[in-house]
């Protein structure tokens, strides 16, 4: 693939610049090692790694190392850095959503600290988080999978050991499930009341045994931070800039680089 012209090979560009300083930072880790002090998950796997007997040679080297780091990278940073770049333009394109989104936050918060219980109170701004994950389409695939065992789905015959990669993209842009699905519509998730209403079709952290092992952190921290942010500031497009919402061509779907105005709210 490195030898096609095209885009992707940005990606691979970008990836082989990201592991290697991943390598860097380990080997760094590696020459401060203290085995009675482990400060981090990196010192922990290379703790391991010297024990030197078949356990430590057959998954603790330097490869599933920075597979391991960039892994929780991209599954537990990138990703929500993300939703909120995704998030502060969508403010910004759509004022009036973050208005309400605003209104909400004086109302139940004030000029209190965020905090979780918060948001069984703000159905509002529950549904705009919502509706920017499910419109941002973070991670339009999941991590591949494979079949554990030979299985019929509807219709189709799938061998044990067949590499599978669920494509979370297409339920979300799914009309049967929501109204209008291209366009950033948080009345997806409220009710005609304006309570805040699950939407079974929302998997943006997959289902089943293997959904993301870090959505409870996720939700919790993008309520808080995004509440933060539209508590203290308001988000606006510079004079005569255009807001575009077109994704950047990425692993995960990003916003394209843009310029904002974060106006302290008085």
């Amino acid at each position: 693939m490195d030898r096609l012209p095209g885009p992707h090979r940005t990606i691979f560009k970008n990836l082989k610049e990201f592991q290697n300083f991943i390598i860097v930072t380990f080997t760094k880790y590696k020459k401060e090692l203290d085995v009675n002090d482990q400060r981090n998950l990196v010192d922990a796997f290379l703790t391991k790694q010297q024990e030197g007997n078949q356990e430590s040679t057959q998954y603790y080297h330097n490869e599933n190392l920075t597979v391991l780091v960039g892994d929780l990278f991209g599954a537990g940073m990138e990703t929500t850095s993300t939703t909120l770049r995704w998030a502060i333009l969508l403010m910004a394109k759509y004022p009036e959503i973050q208005k309400k989104v605003q209104n909400e936050i004086d109302k139940v918060i004030g000029s209190a600290q965020p905090q979780m219980e918060h948001r069984k109170q703000m159905a509002y701004t529950d549904a705009v988080i919502h509706e920017i994950q499910r419109f941002g389409d973070i991670a339009p695939t999941t991590v591949p999978h494979v079949a554990s065992r030979d299985v019929t789905f509807r219709g189709y015959f799938i061998p044990k050991g067949t590499p599978i990669l669920p494509i979370l993209h297409s339920i979300h842009k799914d009309k049967e499930y929501f109204q209008k699905p291209d366009d950033f519509y948080p009345e997806h998730f409220l009710d005609s009341e304006g309570n805040f209403k699950k939407n079974e079709a929302f998997i943006p952290f997959s289902i089943g045994r293997r959904s993301c092992a870090g959505e409870n952190l996720a939700k919790t921290e993008l309520f808080l931070f995004f509440t933060s942010l539209l508590q203290q500031l308001t988000f606006k497009a510079p004079p005569g800039a255009e807001l575009d919402l077109t994704p950047a061509l990425g692993s995960t779907n990003s916003p394209k680089p843009f310029a904002i105005c974060a106006i302290p709210r008085s």
